[in-house]
């Protein structure tokens, strides 16, 4: 199971890859992650960005863009804000209300998640007719924070999307609590989510689209977590990787095997997302 990845990479011709935990920690981009990259793209191979970022696809591409990755290198990222966006649009009008009261927490102050849509964008959850969870503040606001600012909405029943599952994300100062932490705080307050992004299927649906809908034993993921990017692919059928940067870099061997057994065991185990050998 445990390998490199040069030796995983020459059995399959597309891939699906994680940003943060992969190619990005949380102060930049990892040593050799952007020149694997593109050697995979050199060589022939399609690659999908699959990340559970909150943000659609132009603010992740530009971020990678200063960070120093081609962006002949990959076809798109297929973040979870950007699959939410396109769920989102094909609903006003039917089970989305247009011009519906619409609460965003997002980091950066993007609201890329909502520009463009028929919607109405309202500053707290008194008034939301719907919330969008796409980021957590983590490094400004605690936990109980976000519980008196969403406990009115759960009172009144308002559906929510979490466009951001991870329960936690990597900061410069480490890991703190993510979107999906805040989204299953609504939910214990009451209030209903609609998740979107891994390991839920919409994101690998559309990914595998962008990819030209391969033949599925032919297509990799590549993901820091057990229980979002392993879990998803493997429910979504494909082969999966787990890189032991990322999330999980702290955990001995059998620390982190004892964590995938109690979530999901990928099909092999890598240093790091890198062509070269240790």
């Amino acid at each position: 199971m445990r390998t490199t990845f040069a030796d995983v990479a020459r059995q399959f011709d597309a891939f699906m890859i994680d940003q943060f935990g992969v190619l990005l920690d949380g102060n930049g981009a990892y040593p050799q992650a952007s020149e694997t990259l593109a050697a995979l793209a050199q060589a022939g191979k399609q690659v999908v960005l699959l990340s559970n970022s909150g943000k659609r696809a132009g603010p992740n591409e530009a971020r990678l863009t200063k960070l120093g990755f081609d962006r002949a290198s990959y076809r798109t990222v297929m973040s979870s804000g950007e699959a939410a966006f396109a769920n989102i649009a094909a609903r006003i009008g039917h089970d989305i209300a247009p011009q519906a009261a619409v609460w965003v927490h997002a980091r950066d102050g993007d609201m890329s998640s909502v520009d463009g849509l028929a919607l109405t964008l309202v500053g707290n959850t008194d008034r939301a007719e719907i919330l969008i969870i796409a980021g957590s503040r983590a490094d400004t606001f605690e936990l109980e924070q976000y519980r008196s600012w969403l406990t009115p909405a759960a009172k009144r029943n308002v559906p929510a999307f979490c466009t951001n599952p991870d329960m936690e994300m990597l900061t410069s100062d480490g890991k703190r609590f993510g979107a999906g932490a805040i989204a299953r705080l609504y939910e214990d307050l009451g209030g209903r989510v609609e998740w979107v992004g891994k390991p839920f299927p919409l994101i690998y649906i559309m990914a595998y689209d962008v990819l030209g809908q391969p033949d599925r034993a032919r297509v990799l993921c590549i993901g820091d977590s057990p229980a979002h990017d392993i879990a998803g692919g493997q429910r979504a059928g494909f082969a999966t990787a787990l890189v032991r940067t990322g999330l999980h870099a702290d955990l001995s061997d059998s620390q982190l095997m004892a964590h995938c057994t109690a979530t999901a065991v990928p099909d092999f185990i890598i240093p790091s997302f890198t062509l070269m050998e240790p």
